[in-house]
């Protein structure tokens, strides 16, 4: 008995490093079109709009519409629209950020804030951040738009989000919220982007503490790729395990994509 199934596919580390696609991806992306299974992409990094992603993947030969991309900066703003219609917030962050802000109804301002909004960003000032920290003791509410303490790049990691995070809550005595993956905020809004149930989503990535944990909480069938950041001998200290593990994306038998349920399987 097999059953409609679609995919939630991480982005760096499972369709591509830095600017190089990974073995085998426009295979599998070809794949999945002939077989009439979605998917969509799904980023914890808030610094691009999804237009611009899009773009990004064309230069790859990767061609996909704008609503083929979800990101953590657009689940925090419908997050924040639901929360507090048409609210203010103060961003350290980039123009993908403010972007989905203001798409869902929210003002970007330098004073009195209902949120200070961290996501990723280059061009943070030491005085940005003492005046987020005023903010916050002042009453506005910190958001995450994810947790990742790092960000991968051609030269090395940089500090992600997270760093800037913990830098804040340690400041102020808040606590953030976090709205990105694994968070079940963004997880959910993504499933429901491609119409699917729990039992149908498969999650694909390459981290075990974001894109992985976030699926096994979910309760979706869940994929670890060894092309990006985790290794096999990393996933085996994990107390939660993913459905499948393979090199890359590729990898993936089409059988086990077309079962309805999938025993746990090590693929070599």
């Amino acid at each position: 008995m097999t059953t409609q199934v679609g995919f939630l596919l991480d982005m760096d580390g499972v369709i591509y490093r830095g600017d190089q696609l990974i073995e085998g991806t426009l295979e599998f992306l070809e794949r999945l079109d002939r077989l009439n299974i979605p998917y969509l992409f799904l980023t914890n990094n808030s610094q691009r709009a999804r237009r611009d992603i899009v773009a990004k993947l064309a230069r790859l030969g990767i061609k996909v519409p704008p609503a083929s991309v979800f990101t953590c900066a657009m689940a925090t703003a419908r997050f924040l629209a639901m929360q507090s219609p048409n609210g203010t917030a103060y961003v350290l962050g980039e123009n993908g950020l403010s972007q989905a802000l203001h798409h869902n109804g929210y003002t970007i301002v330098d004073d009195q804030p209902d949120y200070v909004v961290v996501g990723e960003g280059r061009t943070f000032t030491f005085e940005m951040i003492e005046k987020a920290v005023r903010m916050i003791e002042k009453g506005a509410k910190l958001i995450a738009t994810n947790m990742d303490t790092t960000c991968p790049t051609d030269r090395g990691i940089r500090p992600g989000c997270g760093a800037i995070v913990a830098m804040l809550e340690k400041a102020s005595g808040a606590q953030a919220f976090s709205v990105g993956k694994p968070s079940p905020v963004m997880m959910r809004m993504a499933r429901k982007e491609l119409g699917l149930t729990t039992e149908q989503t498969i999650m694909v990535g390459d981290t075990m503490y974001t894109d992985i944990l976030g699926g096994v909480q979910m309760g979706y069938r869940t994929v670890l790729v060894l092309s990006g950041h985790t290794s096999r001998d990393e996933c085996a200290r994990f107390a939660y395990q993913p459905d499948l593990v393979v090199p890359f994306a590729n990898a993936i038998p089409q059988d086990w994509i077309l079962e309805s349920t999938a025993p746990a399987l090590i693929a070599s």
